[in-house]
């Protein structure tokens, strides 16, 4: 199956069910708030995420290959457990590299949104701003 096609329906399922074997063993990941090695480390990741967040959803508004690189374009919602169970919002996107194997070597995500507007949606539920 097109790593592509395999992208789109982790997208889907997320963070359920995730196609683990398209990524190298010692992939690097970054985000605004992790950065570290390691396909177990990736699944340890993900895994909170099933932990953590209440109904996680991430959409998929785009994605696009050009040789080895793969850039999606998303938003990442989820309720918080918190008393209000606010819902968060974070819209991004991802630049992934492929290795000659056809394997994801990295993959780093970029929020449109600093750190603190992710705090305040905690704070500030969408209803009330």
């Amino acid at each position: 199956m097109d790593i592509i096609q395999i992208l789109k329906e982790d997208y889907q399922r997320f963070p359920l069910d995730q196609t683990y074997s398209i990524y190298a063993e010692n992939v690097y990941f970054q985000d605004p708030l992790n950065k570290f090695r390691g396909i177990e480390r990736y699944k340890q990741m993900i895994g909170s995420i099933r932990t953590w967040f209440i109904d996680p959803k991430l959409d998929l508004h785009d994605i696009r290959r050009r040789d080895d690189a793969i850039e999606t374009r998303w938003t990442l919602s989820w309720n918080t457990p918190l008393p209000w169970k606010p819902r968060i919002a974070i819209s991004g996107w991802t630049e992934m590299r492929l290795n000659s194997e056809g394997s994801i070597v990295s993959h780093i995500d970029y929020w449109n949104c600093s750190r603190l507007d992710v705090l305040k949606q905690h704070l500030f539920p969408l209803k009330t701003r």
